[in-house]
């Protein structure tokens, strides 16, 4: 939920120094997923991800970002991924069989090669909630990529 309290984790979860980190950016919504990937780099940078320790590819949309996401995974080379996109609500039913599939792709591979996947797919119902959330979303999903391979890293 935007703006919702996330609670807090410890530091030692919110380390990225030795982490490698895959991110698929959906170019659909160009101007907000461009958005949404530059928060999420400059949030990992800032949480000790190296640069060189993060790959960034983008896809047409949001139906491929999970293909993109699989090939990633199966290299075995990244602690965790990040999935951005953005659907925007129209007037058929295309928004919800793109946000329902992507959304259900992302987790089942997450869960398929127990590897952290931080979805920041974004559903809304217009282009001003989806300039609201871009730079914030941006920065969770990447508190979220290193504070589970973390967190996975300690179980």
């Amino acid at each position: 939920m935007f703006g919702a309290d996330k609670g807090t984790t410890t530091e030692d979860r919110l380390n990225g120094k030795k982490l490698s980190i895959g991110i698929v950016q959906a170019r659909f919504n160009a101007s907000v997923t461009d958005a949404l990937a530059a928060a999420c780099k400059a949030e990992l940078l800032a949480l000790g991800v190296s640069d060189k320790d993060i790959d960034h590819v983008t896809v047409p949309g949001a139906l491929e970002v999970p293909v993109a996401l699989q090939a990633m995974a199966e290299k075995g080379k990244y602690d965790a991924l990040v999935a951005l996109g953005c659907i925007i609500r129209g007037e058929t039913y295309h928004f919800e069989l793109v946000a329902n599939e992507s959304g259900s792709a992302v987790t089942r591979l997450a869960l398929d090669y127990q590897l952290p996947i931080a979805n920041a797919i974004l559903t809304t119902e217009d282009m001003p909630q989806a300039i609201a959330r871009q730079d914030e979303k941006g920065r969770d999903a990447a508190r979220v990529a290193v504070e589970m391979a973390n967190l996975l890293e300690s179980i």
